[in-house]
């Protein structure tokens, strides 16, 4: 092959594959381009409506990915390789690899609907599946919680979104409700006047609405009254410890008597 036929033959092969392989560089500057600057913009726009850095950083990521997947097939395409069936092996993979992994996908789902919808945050005193304490933290597979006794509890995320969900956290105010039983033998106004005396006085409960203090029940030992206190909900305990220790003071002092289960037994002599 002399020199001119050397030549002609590389004018042909950049008549042929040039403007592929320029139109593929192009493709790859903007693809690069737009996997930096788009998902940075979804996550400025995520940021600023208060959706959650995990949830967001996750997002963005997958956009990301996604361009720069829908990149590469642009590139093949521009060499004349078809694409249909190398999506189509795309497709059955991520099909294998969903089934596979199917609960941890449904922990990642359940992860990010909780930091979208936010029913639960940190800080918060819940039960969920089964568990109550104190949520710690929320990720995109797990939620930690606390419990009253500082005990660890890691729930999967798909158990925590596709379960009630009780938040004693979420209002400002919670209704505190004792059941305070007293002998048939007592002073059932005098009873309930001490109280009421004592709820009013507490300054952690709340006047509006007041407290209501009714008879409920004529058990079978005692005349049970029926207490509910309105309080802020981080003074729901304090305030309940305090309300029954001081009843059961003042009770004492007053003369007025707590009863318990009593038992009469009948001796039958025979002969």
């Amino acid at each position: 092959m002399d020199l001119q036929q050397a030549s002609d033959q590389v004018v042909l092969i950049i008549t042929q594959y040039g403007l592929s392989v320029l139109g593929a560089l192009i493709i790859l500057i903007v693809g690069y381009y737009l996997s930096k600057k788009i998902p940075a913009l979804l996550r400025k726009i995520m940021d600023k409506r208060g959706i959650d850095a995990t949830v967001s950083g996750f997002l963005s990521r997958i956009a990301k990915f996604a361009i720069l997947v829908f990149t590469v097939l642009l590139v093949l395409s521009q060499f004349g390789i078809q694409t249909a069936s190398l999506i189509a092996v795309l497709g059955a993979a991520g099909l294998a690899i969903g089934l596979a992994l199917q609960g941890t996908l449904s922990n990642v789902a359940g992860g990010v609907m909780l930091l979208i919808f936010r029913p639960i945050k940190v800080g918060q005193y819940v039960e969920v599946g089964g568990h109550g304490g104190t949520v710690k933290d929320i990720s995109l597979f797990t939620t930690e919680l606390a419990t009253v006794d500082n005990i660890q509890v890691i729930i999967p995320n798909g158990s925590v979104w596709g379960n009630a969900i009780r938040n004693f956290s979420f209002h400002p105010t919670r209704r505190m409700d004792l059941v305070i039983g007293i002998s048939y033998e007592d002073d059932i106004d005098k009873a309930r006047s001490i109280i009421e005396r004592l709820a009013v006085a507490d300054e952690r409960s709340h006047k509006d609405p007041a407290p209501l203090i009714e008879v409920a029940e004529l058990a079978d030992n005692s005349v049970n009254f029926t207490v509910r206190v309105w309080c802020d909900s981080g003074n729901y305990f304090p305030l309940k410890f305090a309300l029954t220790k001081a009843i059961k003071q003042t009770f004492d002092a007053e003369g007025i008597s707590i009863p318990y289960p009593q038992r009469t037994v009948h001796v039958v002599k025979e002969g």
